[in-house]
């Protein structure tokens, strides 16, 4: 626990946190707007927007029109940008050991590189849950207003609403620990910022454009496919509902923890070979 501690407040000490936490209110911010734009235009869909539309594209309409998935979208406001934001946070956790020229001291002081990496997990991920709590209370306040305004109710009651806000608490752990891998292999802080940055918008983004483009030629198998790449499996465990050829949210929490667990052996394994200076 006192290394756990001690990676903590170098977080702490740093202006890093706080301005990644200051970007992620701001993005927060203009997601929930949207959101809530949006959800205007799903709650008074009229029987025309299925007009001229296939069956498939028409269930689709549907389906996220339901009040289980406008509230968790809800709930969940904020999660593309917040991920990333973690995610950078994590990567931080590592890099700033060499961004800083501290990393010969850390690991000297601690002899065994396991529990050095493994604090650093630990850490990134209680500050992915910080990152998470935050916009969870504030989205479950601004979320119960929305709906109440449009008479909906909060949905609260309802079991799938509170699986999508707990999932979404698993994706923000779990990216925070992609993270830390990620630092492990880039040790550059500020490389790191922009692949990272790039990485996951463009595979979230190109992946999306890539599947939309070819998935009818090669029918529903390969539409679920998506699922494989992580920002898209992130967004699939928060959905209120099983959505029309799309795989279940615990297919997206499974495909993240394997991306988790292989990122965390890789940078524990690089972590204990490498020579650290």
């Amino acid at each position: 626990m006192n290394l756990v501690r001690s990676e903590l407040l170098k977080i702490r000490t740093t202006a890093t946190w706080w301005v990644l936490a200051l970007i992620t209110f701001v993005l927060w911010a203009l997601t929930t707007l949207i959101n809530w734009l949006q959800t205007s235009s799903l709650i008074n869909l009229g029987a025309e927007a299925t007009e001229g539309l296939t069956p498939e594209q028409s269930e689709q309409v549907l389906a996220q029109s339901d009040i289980a998935n406008i509230a968790a979208n809800l709930y969940t406001s904020g999660q593309f940008f917040g991920l990333l934001m973690v995610m950078l946070l994590g990567a931080i956790v590592v890099t700033n050991e060499f961004f800083h020229q501290t990393a010969t001291t850390t690991f000297l002081t601690t002899a065994r590189r396991t529990e050095v990496i493994g604090a650093k997990l630990i850490a990134a991920t209680i500050l992915g849950a910080a990152f998470w709590l935050v916009t969870t209370v504030l989205n479950l306040v601004v979320g119960a207003l929305i709906l109440a305004a449009y008479d909906t109710g909060s949905q609260l009651g309802s079991g799938a609403i509170w699986r999508a806000i707990g999932l979404n608490a698993l994706a923000y752990a779990l990216w925070s620990i992609l993270g830390v891998g990620a630092g492990v292999l880039i040790r550059s802080q500020i490389g790191a910022t922009i692949t990272l940055v790039m990485v996951y918008l463009a595979g979230y983004f190109g992946a999306g454009i890539f599947f939309l483009a070819i998935g009818d030629r090669w029918g529903e198998w390969f539409q679920e496919l998506q699922v494989l790449v992580p920002p898209l499996a992130s967004q699939l465990m928060i959905t209120g509902t099983e959505l029309p050829g799309s795989p279940p949210q615990w297919v997206g929490a499974v495909v993240l923890v394997a991306y988790a667990v292989v990122m965390g052996v890789i940078g524990t394994l690089l972590v204990r070979r490498r020579d650290i200076s």
